[in-house]
């Protein structure tokens, strides 16, 4: 083979190359494959094994992946004129991929203009303790407002995140003295509440208590009464079955008892009074005459000085 033949087949080899890797393109499963044949839009093909008319067909490639980008801390003026430095992450994927070639170009940068105007038209239209305490509902206004832009560019933008909003040093130092007079507004609110509640609780074990203690002293003075209502009744029950002979037994028996204590002690049998009850009647009689008569000396005396 001559050295122009050569030169032909490695000539041929290389264009083979050249034009089969113009040609083949594979295509991951994150990825689709935007084609355009002579400047018209063919369709989207992938993800695997695509194959272009080379010099005719062009791939542009489009990536499915969520994407994160982050926009640097912007300043804004909120409604009652404070400045704010806001940053804040943007997140978005491609859900269209013709549309984000043929309708935008360089979408990461389109979504971040848009969604630092959208900040400062949002953050316009509120107070500064808003925007300090709303930091989700700012999310959520940042989010729908972007994705009805981007919307038309294929683009779905899945959250936006604020990350630090920094107000002015004057302004943090009033903040910080705003917290602490709240604090301690906290702190002597919640002792008042605690000395209530537990002069309260006080109150209310005290009165429990008495409750309870009168309670108990009712019941047993109640019962108490009825031991005594009880016993006497017993006792009634038992003597009305007793005859004299057991009356003098127990009398006896008695008088034993006493008998054997040490201590001195007089002892007069009901009988000795029995024995001195005439005496008494005969003296209590006596002492009836002679009141009578002088009673009658005195009638006769008070006559014979009648004239």
């Amino acid at each position: 083979m001559s050295a122009v033949a050569f030169v032909l087949v490695a000539l041929v080899i290389a264009l083979g190359v050249v034009l089969a890797w113009l040609a083949i393109r594979i295509v991951p499963e994150y990825q689709r494959l935007v084609v355009l044949r002579l400047g018209r839009l063919l369709g989207v093909r992938g993800p695997g094994l695509v194959l272009l008319i080379p010099l005719v067909d062009r791939g542009i490639r489009a990536d499915l992946r969520e994407r994160v980008f982050d926009v640097t801390p912007q300043a804004c003026i909120t409604q009652d004129n404070a400045t704010l430095a806001i940053d804040f992450l943007i997140y978005s994927k491609i859900v269209d991929p013709a549309s984000s070639v043929i309708n935008v170009q360089q979408y990461e940068n389109a979504s971040r203009g848009i969604a630092i105007t959208t900040l400062r038209a949002v953050v316009g239209d509120m107070l500064l303790d808003a925007v300090l305490s709303r930091r989700e509902d700012i999310n959520a206004t940042l989010r729908g407002k972007l994705d009805e832009v981007t919307e038309r560019w294929g683009i779905k933008v899945t959250a936006v995140e604020i990350r630090e909003i920094t107000p002015p040093r004057e302004i943090q130092e009033a903040m910080t003295r705003q917290m602490s007079a709240e604090r301690s507004r906290r702190a002597i609110i919640l002792d008042a509440d605690g000395k209530r509640d537990a002069a309260v609780r006080v109150a209310d074990g005290q009165k429990q208590a008495a409750i309870l203690e009168a309670e108990g002293a009712r019941q047993a003075a109640i019962l108490r009464a009825q031991g005594y209502s009880q016993a006497l009744a017993q006792i009634s029950t038992v003597a009305s079955h007793l005859d004299s002979q057991t009356m003098s037994l127990q009398y006896l028996e008695a008088l034993k008892v006493l008998g054997a204590a040490p201590s001195t002690k007089l002892v007069v049998p009901t009988e000795f009074t029995s024995l001195l009850r005439p005496l008494i009647e005969h003296t209590n009689a006596a002492q009836h005459a002679a009141d009578d008569a002088k009673v009658a000396m005195e009638a006769n005396a008070a006559n014979g000085a009648t004239p």
